[in-house]
C-alpha cells in the first residue's frame, strides 16, 4: 500500500480510538460505571458494535485506556512544570499543588478502584516520585529545601501526604495543605 494510503488508515483509527475514548468517559460520567454498555458507546461513537469490539473487549478495556491516556497527559503537565524556569523551591511547590489538584478533581470511588489498579498506575507513580525526589535532591544541595531527610523519603512523605487532597472540599483547602507540606521541606522546619 501506499504510504499515504497507510497514514490515512492510521489517522482514521487514531481519531476512532480517542472518539470512543471520549465517549466512553462522557457516558460513564453520566451515568455510572455499570450502567454503561459497548452498544450505547458504539451507538455514541458513530460505529458499528462490531467495529467497537476490533478496538476493544469491553467497557473496563475501553476505560483503562481511557486512564492511560490522562495519565500521560498528567505526567507531561507535571513534567513541564518540574522542567520549568524558577527556583527549585518555586517549581518543587507546583509540582506538588498540580499532583494534589489532579488528586483532588477524581470523583467516582468505583472508578478510581477499577483504573488504578494496572501496571501503568505503578509507573506513573514511580516518575511521579522521580520527579519529586529529584526537585528535593536540587533543593538540598543549594540549601533551598532541608537536608537533613533523603530526599527519597520526603518525596515519599510529600505524594502521601497530598492523596488526602482528594478528600478535601475545596482548591483553597487543597493549596492550604500544599502549603503545610512544603513548609515541612523548609530549612527552617
Amino acid at each position: 500500500m501506499p504510504r499515504l494510503w497507510n497514514a490515512t488508515i492510521e489517522a482514521h483509527r487514531g481519531a476512532v480510538r480517542e472518539a470512543v475514548l471520549d465517549t466512553t468517559a462522557a457516558l460513564v460520567s453520566e451515568r455510572g460505571l455499570r450502567a454503561v454498555t459497548m452498544s450505547e458507546i458504539a451507538e455514541r461513537s458513530g460505529i458499528a458494535r462490531a467495529t467497537l469490539y476490533k478496538y476493544f473487549p469491553d467497557v473496563d478495556a475501553i476505560l483503562l485506556a481511557w486512564h492511560e491516556r490522562q495519565i500521560v497527559a498528567h505526567l507531561q503537565q507535571l513534567s513541564q512544570v518540574a522542567d520549568g524556569a524558577g527556583p527549585v523551591g518555586e517549581r518543587l511547590r507546583a509540582v506538588l499543588e498540580t499532583f494534589a489538584l489532579i488528586t483532588h478533581e477524581r470523583h467516582d470511588p468505583d472508578l478510581s478502584a477499577l483504573l488504578h489498579a494496572g501496571a501503568h498506575v505503578s509507573r506513573a507513580q514511580q516518575q511521579l516520585h522521580r520527579f519529586v525526589r529529584e526537585l528535593i535532591a536540587e533543593g538540598a544541595e543549594s540549601g533551598q529545601l532541608r537536608g537533613d531527610v533523603a530526599p527519597n523519603e520526603l518525596a515519599t512523605y510529600c505524594l502521601h501526604a497530598l492523596t488526602a487532597a482528594g478528600s478535601l472540599p475545596s482548591k483553597a483547602a487543597v493549596r492550604r495543605l500544599v502549603g503545610v507540606v512544603v513548609g515541612g521541606l523548609n530549612t527552617h522546619a
